[in-house]
């Protein structure tokens, strides 16, 4: 089973900004589509973003995060970053990468919802004062 991993959160002020790494130990990403989720303390997990082989970006699915949160792919790093920028307290949250093979798809593909076989840990971001 792919194992993907997230790193780079933390507790930061609000205004912060913050960059999230997925990368999987064993597998090239760039046979991935790749998408972040994330889930508030008492809230359900919603989606952001996710990232297709071909570097095409769906629209971000949390209203909020417009001109804020950005996806991004590194192939020569096997890394996919989200970039959180003028963060919120209401952005506190788990965020987990999750990933679904692609390469026998369009490159252009996202899965619709939930449907990634494989998640990461997730990493906690904390905004307060």
């Amino acid at each position: 089973q792919v194992q993907l991993v997230e790193s780079g959160g933390g507790s930061v002020q609000p205004g912060a900004s913050l960059r999230l790494s997925c990368s999987s130990p064993e597998f090239s990403l760039a046979d991935y589509a790749v998408a972040w989720f994330r889930e508030a303390p008492g809230k359900g997990r919603e989606a952001i973003s996710c990232i297709s082989r071909g570097g095409n970006i769906s629209a971000l699915h949390v209203d909020s995060a417009q001109g804020r949160f950005a996806v991004t792919r590194d192939n020569a790093k096997n890394t996919v970053s989200l970039l959180l920028d003028a963060l919120r307290p209401e952005d506190t949250a788990i965020y987990y990468c999750a990933g679904k093979y692609a390469r026998d798809r369009r490159p252009t593909y996202c899965p619709r919802g939930s449907d990634y076989p494989a998640w990461g840990q997730g990493t906690q971001v904390t905004v307060s004062t």
